[in-house]
């Protein structure tokens, strides 16, 4: 081999190596791009995941606040009633004769509002000409109240009205022998309320009972007198006469509610130690209504 091909050699030798270098490099430069594509693509791959499960966290956050910020709306017990009978319509005629038997048949018809409230009176005047004459006077209101949020269930308001009306009948200017007693077997609660009153007319002797049944009260005004030198008129037997129409009263509203009549209790009579009341206060029980709740969410 001539000097001249080897050293053509070499050199052809020396420029393979050097292609097999540059090929190399050009290899690992072409890797280079592709490992940090790789490498971004990763990168990026964990930033949306992170960014959509941070998302979805304030999401879920978000929607609890959402609900922890909304609070339940204020409820209140139904009333158990939502009707009242007429007024004048809630007494039998064979009572009415008992209480008052010279009244007409048809009452006096007082402030009324058809469901809420309602009142009706009687006046008998039996006139035994010169030996005077028996007067009665009857009196019967009802009130009806309905649940409210702001003013609470309608039995609690009827209760509070029904202790109302007690203090009033005890409170009477002028009264004297105040006694008072609860009343068993009528409604939820009753008390009878009876006392002394002198006019110029006579001595009346006034007999008050108040009931409460579920969400409405019942009061009974029954009072009666001796005129014009006629004897007066026994307490106890006005007594029992008031508690038999109060119950009967109880029953006419049970009744319009879709309930049956409720059986009359045996009348008790009134207790010589009930107490008396110090205080003196026109009544405002026989003529007066308070008004009921408007507002109201009912379901009877």
């Amino acid at each position: 081999m001539s000097e001249g091909t080897m050293q053509r050699r070499a050199e052809r030798d020396q420029g393979v190596q050097q292609a097999k270098r540059l090929h190399r490099v050009l290899v690992g430069v072409a890797a280079v791009p592709v490992m940090l594509i790789a490498s971004g693509c990763s990168s990026d791959s964990g930033s949306d995941s992170g960014s959509g499960s941070s998302a979805a966290g304030k999401g879920a956050d978000g929607g609890a606040s959402a609900s922890a910020s909304v609070s339940a709306a204020p409820t209140v017990q139904a009333a158990a009633y939502d009707s009242l009978p007429e007024s004048c319509g809630v007494l039998s005629a064979k009572t009415l004769k008992s209480l008052v038997p010279e009244a007409p048949k048809s009452g006096k018809k007082g402030t009324s509002e058809a469901g809420t409230r309602g009142s009706c009176s009687w006046s008998s005047l039996d006139n035994n000409g010169v030996k005077g004459s028996q007067f009665r006077w009857l009196n019967v209101s009802l009130l009806r109240f309905e649940s409210d949020t702001s003013r609470g269930t309608g039995e609690a308001q009827a209760q509070k009205y029904y202790e109302q009306q007690i203090q009033d009948a005890q409170s009477v200017a002028g009264a004297k022998n105040t006694k008072s007693q609860a009343v068993s077997g009528k409604g939820d609660a009753a008390t009878l309320v009876r006392y002394d009153l002198k006019k110029k007319e006579g001595a009346f002797k006034q007999q008050t009972v108040v009931t409460r049944v579920e969400n409405v009260v019942v009061t009974v005004d029954y009072n009666g007198a001796g005129l014009a030198g006629e004897k007066a008129p026994g307490a106890d037997a006005l007594a029992k006469l008031a508690e038999k129409a109060s119950n009967e009263v109880v029953a006419s509203v049970s009744a319009a509610n879709g309930e049956g009549a409720v059986s009359p209790a045996p009348s008790t009579s009134p207790s010589k130690s009930a107490p008396t009341s110090p205080s003196a206060a026109p009544s405002k029980s026989a003529s007066k209504s308070a008004s009921p709740s408007k507002s109201v969410a009912k379901t009877s």
